[in-house]
This record gives C-alpha cells, sequence and structure tokens, in this order.
C-alpha cells in the first residue's frame, strides 16, 4: 500500500496549529493565534506568509483604535488542504 504524500506547506507544526485554529472561526486576529500557539511574532509572521502565498488563507490589515489589527481566515483551498492533509495523515495511522 502506498501512503498518500503530505502537503507540505502543511506539514508543518505552526503552519498545522494555525489552520487547526482558522478552521472553527470565520476569522482569528494575529494576536489570539499568536497566543494559542506560543510562536514567536517573527516566526508567526513567516509562517502566515507561506500559508497566503500558498493561497491557504487571507491576512487582512488594518487598524482599530489606532492600534493595527491583523485578521486570518481560512480560504476553500485552504479548507480542502487540510482535509486531504487530515485524510492523508489517517491512512498512515491506519494498522
Amino acid at each position: 500500500m502506498a501512503f498518500a504524500p503530505l502537503d507540505p506547506v502543511l506539514h508543518n507544526q505552526l503552519r498545522l496549529a494555525v489552520v487547526s485554529l482558522l478552521v472553527g472561526v470565520e476569522s482569528a486576529e494575529f494576536t489570539f493565534i499568536l497566543e494559542r500557539t506560543g510562536a514567536t511574532r517573527g516566526n508567526l509572521s513567516v509562517q502566515l506568509t507561506k500559508l497566503k502565498e500558498a493561497g491557504y488563507i487571507v491576512v487582512k490589515k488594518g487598524y482599530r483604535d489606532n492600534y493595527p489589527l491583523t485578521t486570518c481566515s481560512l480560504t476553500p483551498k485552504g479548507m480542502k488542504a487540510f482535509e486531504r492533509y487530515v485524510e492523508a495523515i489517517k491512512d498512515y495511522l491506519r494498522p
């Protein structure tokens, strides 16, 4: 039996954590993702850029009360990629 290849974009602990958080919400603020993942600001920014470049998330930058506000949301492409990744992992775990 051949195993399905794992998506290299999602096969990274932090990127997978971000997408997993976004699956259940319409959007999430950068600070929420930062707190939930325990990542550093710099590393999270790099990984969000990689997810954005892959078309898996949309990153919106704006302001709230004169403070910068970054929000992220999962795209349909990102949701499909996540679903495929989960199915591929299940195949690896089957006896």
